[in-house]
């Protein structure tokens, strides 16, 4: 009876957790394993895959202006957009961390852009608002200065995807937040006793006893930036002007979709999984400078 029960639970658990592992393997593992295949083969969407070898990745680094391109953007994409979305999520965690009146009104505000940010709807608006004749340029003009092209110019193209980063902050400072309520009050006290003031508490308590909160956001955001597409493809049609906001999913979408050549848009793909990858060990590998647990050792 007892191995019946056990039989019919076991049957239960498989029968919930199907749909989950339907999913993952048709939607994940699979799309996995068949586009590290699809990189090694010369593959357009109606033709059957050729194998090639290497022949994709050697094109990317020796024939692919492009390639190289978009891995400049992007790298400047994430240096800075990262850095100053943190910082800001940061800063504005440490205000609401305070007793503010209508507090939980503020977060549900701040927190809205990073739900609506990454969507189509947002980047025609944020298209509208620095074209040259967008309100930002309206309301510059009342000031005597006209005619500036935000979206038009190689200079600062890329800067105002970087903007749109930056106003996407929401989730992280929640994330922060979190990280600040859980400093014991005890110790700010201690730290004032000892005549520390508010910023000098910050620094030497606070910001010391979140970095495991801030390690999880570098990781997370620096991955989200590398995969950075709708916001370049949208508000700069496709990565103008000259390609200055030429991201690279972009150059891994119009491989795929615009010149169908899926066998080397796979192959972009896993060149870009095998940076992230690389990236997020080497900031785990340097967590044990600047990371400090509450165990006082490294973390796992």
């Amino acid at each position: 009876m007892r191995k019946i029960r056990k039989t019919r639970l076991e049957s239960t658990l498989f029968v919930f957790i199907l749909p989950w592992l339907i999913g993952f393997l048709g939607f994940r593992l699979y799309p996995l394993i068949s586009s590290f295949y699809y990189s090694f083969t010369k593959f357009g969407i109606l033709d059957t895959p050729t194998f090639i070898g290497l022949g994709n990745y050697i094109e990317m680094f020796t024939d692919d202006p492009l390639f190289f391109k978009s891995v400049s953007v992007t790298l400047i994409y994430v240096i800075v957009s990262v850095p100053l979305k943190l910082g800001f999520a940061l800063f504005v965690a440490v205000i609401l961390n305070n007793k503010l009146k209508f507090a939980p009104l503020y977060r549900t505000v701040y927190y809205i852009p990073s739900l609506l940010g990454s969507s189509v709807g947002i980047a025609v608006v944020w298209r509208g608002l620095f074209r040259k004749t967008g309100i930002i340029n309206y309301i510059l003009s009342l000031f005597g200065i006209e005619g500036l092209e935000w979206l038009g110019d190689q200079r600062t193209a890329l800067g105002m995807l970087i903007l749109l980063s930056v106003w996407q902050f929401g989730s992280s400072m929640i994330i922060f937040l979190a990280g600040l309520n859980q400093v014991p009050a005890s110790v700010r006290e201690s730290a004032a006793i000892d005549g520390a003031n508010t910023v000098q508490t910050f620094f030497h308590v606070s910001l010391p006893m979140i970095t495991p909160v801030i390690f999880f956001n570098l990781i997370m955001q620096c991955i989200n930036a590398f995969q950075t597409f709708s916001s370049a493809y949208i508000i700069t049609k496709n990565g103008g002007p000259a390609n200055a906001t030429y991201l690279y999913v972009l150059h891994i979408y119009n491989s795929g979709f615009s010149k169908y050549r899926l066998g080397y848009a796979s192959a972009l793909s896993w060149i870009l999984m095998a940076v992230i990858l690389v990236f997020t060990l080497i900031v785990f590998k340097t967590q044990d400078n600047w990371v400090h647990y509450e165990s006082g050792g490294k973390e796992g």
